[in-house]
């Protein structure tokens, strides 16, 4: 089932909980319709980086958008599900960018249950890289309402079969630029707000201390 807003009034992404056991949620509004999906923290950082990295091939200037104050979360929170793959793009004719979550397997939720909101895996989000997309721009303006569409038909197609069978939900997210810049730059706070790390191993250090591999020789658990 595909649920699609276009455009958004607002989106997000930010995280509720203790530093090292934070949940992160994705979550876009238009008019009285909110659409919150679980997410990962390193999808936010990613999603972050890859929204900074389209925006500054586009070559447009982007204005500031909502400040800090007004990116958080609409209350109650009520996620349709977990996402996995995301992917994004931009349309020259338009001017929006457009961001697609689909559902994650469950069998892929267990692995990511697995580790805390610091460690857990990016899921299939990593596999896109710094250019995360629906399809690839390489020059601005290149990328016109009909490819844009094809290219997300096209990915559909790529798990049409799977998506059938176990019933995924979608969700399709058009957004300005502005809209975009102010949730890779809340994103990336929320994100730097969590547990410090390691000078020498890079792991984060809990409140109650943390065991070192770089100075004991073997990596502890991680919560």
């Amino acid at each position: 089932m595909l649920i699609e807003l276009d455009p958004v009034d607002r989106i997000t992404a930010d995280a509720v909980g203790a530093a090292g056991s934070r949940t992160f949620y994705l979550q876009a509004r238009k008019e009285d319709r909110v659409v919150t999906l679980l997410v990962e923290k390193q999808q936010v950082q990613l999603l972050a980086a890859s929204v900074v990295e389209i925006l500054s091939r586009v070559g447009k200037e982007t204005g500031q958008g909502l400040p800090e104050e007004l990116m958080g979360l609409d209350q109650p929170l009520d996620p349709e599900w977990r996402a996995g793959r995301l992917s994004i793009g931009y349309q020259e004719e338009r001017d929006l960018l457009v961001l697609e979550a689909e559902e994650v397997l469950p069998e892929d939720e267990e692995e990511s249950n697995e580790g805390g909101d610091e460690t857990a895996g990016l899921g299939e989000l990593g596999q896109f890289g710094p250019e995360l997309g629906v399809a690839e721009l390489e020059e601005p303006g290149e990328l016109e309402e009909s490819e844009a569409l094809e290219a997300l038909e096209e990915l559909e197609g790529l798990q049409a079969d799977q998506t059938e069978e176990r019933d995924l939900g979608r969700v399709r997210f058009w957004a300005t630029r502005e809209q975009m810049l102010s949730l890779a730059r809340h994103g990336a706070l929320v994100c730097a707000a969590g547990r410090p790390r390691c000078p020498l191993c890079g792991n984060p250090i809990d409140p109650e201390g943390h065991r070192c591999p770089a100075l004991n020789g073997h990596r502890g658990s991680e919560p």
